[in-house]
Order: C-alpha cells, then structure tokens, then sequence
C-alpha cells in the first residue's frame, strides 16, 4: 500500500522549521505534497507561486525526490481525498499547537473520515512564519530562520516596495 500524505501551510513564508517537517516526512511517506492554502480572504505577503518556486528550489537542493508543492484554493481535506493521500503532516511547537491543530483535525474527519494526523515535534520552537516577518520588518536578518531561496526571494521582493 502507498502512503501518501499532504503537509499543508500557508508557507508565508517558508521557514527553516518547515524545511525541517519536510525531512521528516521524506523520510517516512513514499510520497507527499506540499500543499501552499490560498485564503482569499487574507492578504499574503510573499506570492504563492513565487514561494511555490523557492520551496521547489530548496526541496531539490536538499535532493528531496518524494515531494511535489502544490498550490491549493479549497479545503485540504479535499485534496487529500484528490491525490489519495491518506496522512496530514503538521509540526507542533508546544501544547497550544496541539490543541488548534486538534480542533482543525475534528473538523478535516467530517470532511474526510480516511484522513489520518501526524504530528512531527518542532525542532526549533522559536521559528514561525509570523517571527520570521516581525524580524525582517525591523531590518533584522532572517537568514538564520529561511532556506537560501526564500531569503533571495524575500530580498527581492524588498526591492520592488
């Protein structure tokens, strides 16, 4: 049997915490998919198919072959029942965490009662999207906390402000 499993995130951007959930899960999946949420409801500050583009960039240089990033405006749920993926992958950093991704998960079984959480422990707790972009609006670096194609696409996009 194949396991197929979706790691799904707003990606915005994609940090060194999330490039470290994507070891792991190729590790364990034959295959899975990084699933990029489009919410049109909220504002990105990085594009999607720009940040689609950098994650692609890092899995390959990190010689990650079991992972495809997708860009995805419905349900995750939905797509899992798509690609038959049968495991949703989600990072925690502490028990706030779980108990959001817990909530998320009770709603996801209604929509689709096959798809099975996996939960993979944060390495680095510190490291968030949200971090990631209060630093850098102060000017600080961020190259410590973002894979090499990130920071230049975040630089870049700095350049057209």
């Amino acid at each position: 049997m194949s396991k197929t499993a979706i790691y799904p995130g707003s990606f915005d951007p994609f940090t060194n915490g999330h490039m470290d959930m994507v070891r792991k899960a190729a590790d364990i999946f034959e295959h899975f998919y990084i699933v990029i949420g489009v919410n049109s409801d909220k504002r990105r500050s990085f594009p999607a198919s720009t940040m689609a583009e950098a994650i692609e960039e890092t899995v390959r240089a990190n010689k990650i072959t079991n992972c495809e990033v997708v860009i995805w405006d419905g349900l995750v749920a939905e797509f899992a029942r798509l690609k038959g993926a049968e495991y949703m992958i989600r990072g925690l950093r502490n028990n706030m965490d779980y108990n959001y991704e817990e909530n998320v998960a009770a709603v996801n079984k209604l929509i689709n009662p096959e798809l099975e959480y996996v939960y993979f422990r944060a390495n680095n707790i510190a490291v968030s999207s949200s971090m990631v972009k209060e630093l850098h609006s102060y000017g600080k670096d961020i190259s410590a906390f973002v894979p090499e194609a990130v920071l230049r696409l975040v630089e870049q996009e700095d350049g057209k402000g």
